[in-house]
């Protein structure tokens, strides 16, 4: 399952950048595709680089999600397509938020401890 999520995240991005003809699509990036079991359906997660355009561009994607089934279908050797399903991913807001949190903290900037797990001070007994 692993295999056919990695192959169709690869090939759905080659196919928005290559072959369909919507500019506006180009700008979505593929981060990753989690297809059901009997692979009738697949949540295909992107984002974009300006955040505030994820949901205008979500609409775009769902408008192309026919053709680009429909490409997949020339491209694979699936016996089924799935269909396809556009998600924001959030995991990328998520990230943020957490830094944020640990920067708020001072945890951060914390140094590093050497590969012995002890400080750079020692003192004699």
């Amino acid at each position: 399952m692993a295999r056919i999520n990695k192959q169709l995240q690869r090939e759905i991005a080659l196919l928005l950048e290559h072959r369909i003809k919507n500019e506006a699509v180009k700008d979505a990036i593929i981060t990753g595709v989690e297809c059901s079991r009997d692979l009738e359906q697949a949540r295909v997660f992107f984002t974009a680089v300006d955040p505030d355009r994820r949901a205008a561009l979500q609409e775009e994607l769902q408008g192309v999600k026919g053709a680009l089934r429909t490409l997949l279908g020339q491209v694979l050797t699936l016996r089924h397509i799935p269909a396809l399903d556009f998600v924001p991913d959030r995991s990328v807001d998520y990230g943020e938020r957490i830094d944020g949190i640990l920067h708020r903290l001072g945890l951060d900037s914390l140094p590093e401890q050497g590969a012995e797990g002890g400080s750079e001070e020692e003192t004699d007994d």
